[in-house]
């Protein structure tokens, strides 16, 4: 079950905790959007909600900078948004229109953003994998500085690219961070019946990388953890691998009704929404009053826009099928 929250240290300021909060609501309302525009056959394909963990997502991106990368599986809006492509962007992405941060040929799986070094999500399991360990070598190459963030989920864990992957950035001593966002259930398979060792993130040690495990749900704790990690990792401490405990609050898919989850587990999930436990710690500390309401109206204006724009826009012409097909001819 969920681990209890933990003290964080006080280093953050009154604004950022703020940003954290609002970046999280942003990408509630935004999975609530796609939910809805789904239903009404503006978003086509196979439609995967981040609903539940996007503590993830924003603890440990906030923790970047520039030159960092991200990269990510196939469930992405989430950490998109908390990279910084503009919510509009993403959503005239997944209406398959030519605004969309790939002209609409992507969709909900393949969001990218060259311009955030955000190098998208991918839709074959674990194929980010050894993308990402390639972002890492160019950077240790090249003597950048940049990190790069790489999540999966619990289901890449019995992926040959996952221990490719996890070997290759030891040997070479890559400035990497795997994140595994271990929500309990690969498809509608529980993770205890399909991965061996229970204690997910121990995997680590077969690799002799350093490894621990984090509340999901409790975005100070992912930030300070991650920051940490992130620290040694630029200052040249090798690769790390972070199991991060969390839980969708939606099913697989828009087309998974989710019957293998029982109510009462999911009823104990969703007391540790990770919304309203920062919002709780925020108030308990004196940093906020009654504001949530006006965040909410706000990330919902900014909702209400990026529907618009999206529903507005384009799709992509015959023509817009020759192009980014060669060197010579992107654009």
């Amino acid at each position: 079950m969920a681990l209890k929250n933990k003290a964080v240290s006080n280093k953050t300021s009154k604004s950022e905790y703020f940003e954290l909060l609002e970046k999280m609501i942003l990408i509630r309302l935004f999975e609530d959007r796609c939910s809805e525009h789904y239903s009404r056959g503006n978003i086509k394909g196979f439609l995967h909600l981040y609903t539940g963990e996007e503590a993830i997502a924003v603890g440990s991106i906030s923790c970047l900078e520039k030159e960092d990368y991200v990269i990510t599986h196939y469930r992405d809006h989430g950490h998109a948004l908390a990279r910084g492509v503009e919510a509009k962007y993403a959503m005239a992405e997944l209406f398959g229109k030519s605004t969309g941060t790939t002209g609409g040929i992507g969709g909900s799986m393949h969001i990218f953003d060259a311009t955030k070094n955000f190098a998208g999500g991918h839709a074959i399991v674990g194929g980010q994998l050894p993308i990402g360990v390639g972002l890492a070598y160019a950077a240790k190459y090249k003597n950048t500085g940049a990190v790069t963030l790489c999540f999966l989920g619990d289901g890449a864990l019995n992926e040959g690219e996952f221990h490719e992957s996890m070997n290759l950035a030891a040997l070479w001593d890559l400035p990497i961070v795997f994140i595994c966002e271990n929500n309990l259930y690969g498809m509608g398979v529980p993770v205890e019946e399909a991965v061996a060792k229970k204690d997910i993130f121990e995997i680590g040690h077969a690799y002799d990388m350093p490894c621990s495990r984090v509340d999901g749900m409790n975005v100070l704790e992912v930030k300070e953890v991650t920051n940490k990690i992130i620290k040694d990792v630029r200052n040249g401490k090798g690769p790390y691998f972070l199991e991060a405990q969390t839980y969708r609050f939606r099913g697989h898919s828009m087309a998974d009704p989710s019957m293998y989850r029982g109510s009462t587990e999911e009823e104990l999930w969703k007391l540790r929404d990770p919304i309203n436990l920062h919002w709780s710690w925020l108030k308990e500390n004196g940093y906020a009053k009654d504001e949530l309401n006006e965040i909410y109206e706000k990330m919902n204006s900014v909702m209400d826009d990026a529907v618009q724009f999206a529903t507005e826009s384009e799709f992509p012409t015959i023509d817009d099928l020759y192009k980014n097909i060669y060197f010579e001819n992107v654009g």
